[in-house]
This record gives C-alpha cells, sequence and structure tokens, in this order.
C-alpha cells in the first residue's frame, strides 16, 4: 500500500476603507493506493513543484510478474 497524505492551508485578507475582513480554509487529507508486487519500495520518489505532486514507481526487474497464455 502506498499512502500519501498531506494539509491544505489557505487564507485570504481583505481589506477596504469600510470592511476588513479575513477568509481562512483548512484541511488534512489521505489517499491509499495499493501497489503491484513488482514495485521496488526503496526507489520511490516524489516531489511537488507548482501545486503538482509527482510520483515516480519504478518495477523490481527480478519480481517481474510472469504470466502464461497457453494457446491450443
Amino acid at each position: 500500500m502506498l499512502t500519501i497524505s498531506g494539509e491544505r492551508k489557505f487564507s485570504e485578507e481583505k481589506k477596504d476603507k469600510n470592511f476588513h475582513s479575513i477568509e481562512t480554509q483548512y484541511g488534512s487529507f489521505s489517499r491509499s493506493f495499493s501497489m503491484p508486487e513488482n514495485v521496488d519500495a526503496s526507489k520511490i520518489n516524489a516531489k511537488y513543484n507548482e501545486g503538482i505532486l509527482e510520483l515516480v514507481i519504478p518495477k523490481d526487474e527480478k519480481k517481474a510478474l510472469k504470466s502464461t497464455i497457453k494457446v491450443n
């Protein structure tokens, strides 16, 4: 299983001659994914850039899943 979790934080402040407003939003999140058995967990890499999370999940060639199709 691969679990990704984090927290969102957002705050906006508005000022005018007649009012002052502050809006705040926050919350945590978590998402889990089941991974195939041929994933090399020691080489998983993640980077976060400009609001995008990029995951690199390499396969372990030693544990390559083999499938056999029988032809008559």
